[in-house]
């Protein structure tokens, strides 16, 4: 009875939020769920990502991305994975305790940056 409020909620009614106007910040949030936000077509400017026992899928590989941006990531008991273009730097500074995070990307010159704060609890962000 007490638990039913929190596990008994199906994905589709949990906290999942993107906002997607441009010049602010976009958010994107699974808590106990999976999000997967696409940002085709979108001007990208920067975003807040947070997964708490749950997982998102963040792809910016056809966004918009024309200047440097700032991503902030944080996974508690759960994973982020960050899909970024081949014409974008990356640069990560992060945070692990009992978790980690990943960068599969190569760097390049004379192209926009995409700056990743990463804060990996017990969960894990990956770069691809």
């Amino acid at each position: 009875l007490i638990f039913g409020g929190v596990f008994g909620k199906k994905k589709d009614e949990t906290t999942i939020s993107v906002k997607i106007d441009s010049g602010t910040t976009k958010k994107g949030t699974a808590v106990f769920s999976g999000s997967e936000i696409n940002y085709d077509g979108v001007v990208f400017e920067g975003a807040e990502l947070t997964a708490v026992f749950g997982g998102i899928e963040c792809d910016l590989r056809r966004a918009i991305i024309e200047k440097d941006c700032d991503i902030e990531a944080t996974a508690v008991f759960g994973g982020i994975d960050i899909l970024v273009p081949d014409n974008v730097n990356v640069e990560v500074s992060s945070v692990g305790i009992f978790g980690g995070t990943e960068n599969k990307t190569t760097h390049k010159e004379n192209t926009p940056t995409i700056h990743i704060s990463a804060t990996s609890i017990f969960g894990g962000v990956d770069i691809k």
